[in-house]
Parts: C-alpha cells; structure tokens; sequence
C-alpha cells in the first residue's frame, strides 16, 4: 500500500513541476494555493514548495544530504582543545572537520611517545589537517621507514614541526620503501638519503615511477655530453640540488639546454659546468632563468662588457641567475657608487653574494682607513666579518703609524 502511495505522489510530482514552471501553481483554483504547510517529499533530492505571500508560492530543490554537509561538532571541540587552530583547518582543508572518523587523539598520543610537545602537534594538524586521517598501524609504519635513514625520533619531529605534509601527504609506505630501496640501488648513502629526506622530504612520497624517471634523464644527459659514469654523476647532482627531483623532466631538459646555448659550451665544458654551480639551477623555472639572463647580459653589457666577458661571468657564477633583475642591478649599482669598476665585479663575481647592507657597511668603514678599492682589490668585501675586523684593525693601525711618521717628518 505504501509502495502504490508512493507512486500516485510521484505521478503527482511530475504534473507539478511542469505547472509550477507555468506559473499555474499562482491561480486561486490551485489546490496548492489554499495549503498553509509545504510538501516535503524525499527522493534523490528535496522538492520544498514553501508560501512566498497570500497569492505565490516559489519551487526550490535541495540535496538529499544537506546534514552531511555539517561539521562534526565532536571533532571540531576536540582540535579546539588540543589547541589546533581550527580557522586555519577550515582555510586549508576544510572537509576534513566533516568526517565522522577520524584519529586525533591516536595521532596526539603517537607524536607525544615520539616527544612531540602539544603546541607542534597542534601546529602540525593546523597546518596539514588531514594528518588526523591517518590510522597507528599507517603512522607506525612509516616512522619506522623514516626512522631507517634518520639517527633519533627528534629529528623527524622536528623536520615535521617544519613540514608536516612531508610525513602525512602519502599512506602509501610500500612507495617510500621503495623509494628507499631505488636510491640505495643508484649508490646513494645513508648520508645522501638524510639530506634528501631533511632537506626535500616530498621526494619520497612522489611515485617511485616518477623519481626513476628523473633519474633516468640524468643518466642520458651524462651520457651525453661525453660522461663516463653516469651514477656519480647522479649522485653529484642529487647531493647538490635535491629539489630537481620535485621538478618535471621537460623542465630539467630545457635548462640543461638553454644553459649550453645561452653560454656557448661545448658538451665537456658544459658537463663541467654541471658538476660545478650549475647543478644548483637545474630546478628553477625556465622561464625565470630565461628572464634573469636576459636582464642581466643586458646590464652588462651596458657598462661595457664584452660577449666573452658576459658568459664567463655566467660560467663562473650560474648562481647569478637566482637573483632578481633588481636585485642583481641594485648590487651592481652599489658597487659602482664604492668606485669599484665593472670587470672587478665580473672577474670576482661571487661578490654579489653579499647583500647591499652589508656592502655599504663595509665600504663606508674602508673609506675611514682610506682603502683603495679599486687599486686594492675587492676581496675584502667578501671576508667574514670576524676576518674583516681583524683586517680593518690593521688598516687603522697601519694609517696611524703613516700618520705618526709623517708629524716625525
């Protein structure tokens, strides 16, 4: 009997909805328009017909599930008290307040037998909320892998206060195992996977397919600029710029690329170059590195510098191409105004290491002892600053003993 109520009120629907979109649901002869209640009737969505005024009603469909769209309230006091902040939650990954089943107080224990303090775990949830999604058995699991390369639990905890989504992005431990064994397989030691998983963590929850495909690239730039040992190269590679890892092989390929047009090398010279300073740009955008070059060739070249001139100083100091065209000009800049001539600046390149501050800081302090800069050199300028007061004592003294024989004289 239910069934075939269900269905008259079904066939009933399908007439209503035709006439409602007509506007006949507005007419007094209505049978809707003498109901002072709404209809409300479940099926794969709500149909509510609700009184607008005296004379209209309006039609408006609402999901089934509009409860399952609540934050559970339950979860949401127990982040508040463990001191999550739960604004941030809601920002970042804001369904994660949804779910009916979660793990914060396992993960809460679990971090603090690992000597995590209830502020980091409370930052670390803030910040990758879906770590409370993450089961013991999964969590066990995966700090036992990490805990194969790292010495102490200390240290994963600390590189989790810094980024937890290095730890909670996968439950894929099978991955990382393999991961593990992958890299170990290429020679890499127990002190290159510490640095990798320290320094680029997210290396090893990228799919083991996609790390190896990298790898493989690697191999065939070796091979193919004249390289004899293409694992050493690898290893060289990986152990400067781990973050190539986190990058796409296209990217990686149109650096390599642009580095030897752009700077005219030949395949040694090149592949010197990448086990040298270039290993550390491989993994910057490419139209980032093209923009920077670009801006810096043209600044040199117009304070005089030769084409030769330019790509040596690129060669000896690709690192240049981190920095901004402002940044790179406004240092340029300071040194000109410290009347430092330009070859100087291309000659000892890694001058530009230094930043502005602390290049007018010195300067000003070796106008005091009358320091040459152009005549004297710059290298005084990259000195520690341990070294550099040692120095500038010296120079103080020196001019006071130039002084005293002068009043002898």
């Amino acid at each position: 009997m239910l069934n075939s109520g269900h269905t008259v009120l079904q066939r009933y629907l399908q007439k209503l909805i035709p006439m409602a979109a007509r506007g006949l649901l507005h007419t007094k002869n209505s049978r809707l328009y003498n109901m002072n209640c709404f209809w409300l009737i479940r099926f794969s969505t709500e149909i509510v017909l609700r009184p607008v005024s005296s004379r209209h009603f309006y039609l408006k469909t609402e999901s089934a599930n509009a409860d399952s769209r609540q934050e559970n309230g339950i979860l949401v006091n127990n982040l508040a008290c463990m001191g999550v902040d739960v604004k941030m939650v809601r920002r970042r990954q804001p369904g994660i307040l949804k779910k009916q089943i979660t793990n914060e107080e396992g993960l809460k224990r679990f971090l603090q037998s690992k000597g995590a303090t209830n502020e980091v775990i409370a930052s670390i949830i803030s910040r990758y909320p879906r770590a409370i999604t993450r089961s013991y058995e999964c969590l066990e699991k995966r700090w036992e892998l990490w805990r194969s390369i790292l010495m102490t639990d200390l240290e994963i905890v600390n590189i989790l206060g810094r980024s937890p989504e290095s730890f909670f992005r996968s439950s894929n431990n099978i991955n990382m195992e393999k991961n593990i064994t992958f890299f170990c397989s290429l020679g890499l030691t127990s002190k290159h996977l510490c640095n990798m998983l320290t320094r680029a963590p997210r290396v090893f929850s990228n799919r083991m397919e996609l790390n190896k495909q990298m790898i493989d690239l690697l191999h065939e730039i070796c091979l193919s600029l004249g390289g004899e040992n293409p694992n050493d190269f690898v290893k060289h590679i990986i152990s400067k710029n781990v973050f190539i890892l986190l990058r796409s092989s296209k990217q990686v390929n149109a650096n390599v690329e642009f580095l030897q047009s752009s700077f005219h090398l030949s395949n040694e010279e090149l592949l010197a170059l990448l086990h040298g300073g270039g290993a550390d740009i491989l993994d910057l955008s490419n139209e980032y590195i093209k923009k920077n070059f670009t801006n810096a060739k043209g600044k040199l070249l117009s304070l005089g510098c030769t084409e030769r001139e330019v790509d040596r100083f690129f060669i000896s100091y690709p690192s240049v191409l981190f920095l901004s065209s402002k940044t790179l000009s406004d240092k340029i800049d300071c040194l000109l105004q410290a009347k430092v001539h330009i070859k100087q600046i291309v000659e000892m390149s890694r001058i530009l290491d230094i930043s502005i501050s602390t290049i007018r800081s010195k300067v000003k302090e070796l106008e005091k002892t009358s320091y040459d800069l152009r005549t004297n050199g710059i290298g005084i300028l990259s000195l520690s600053k341990k070294r550099f007061e040692a120095k500038l004592e010296k120079l103080h003294s020196a001019q006071r003993l130039i002084k005293r024989t002068e009043s002898i004289l």
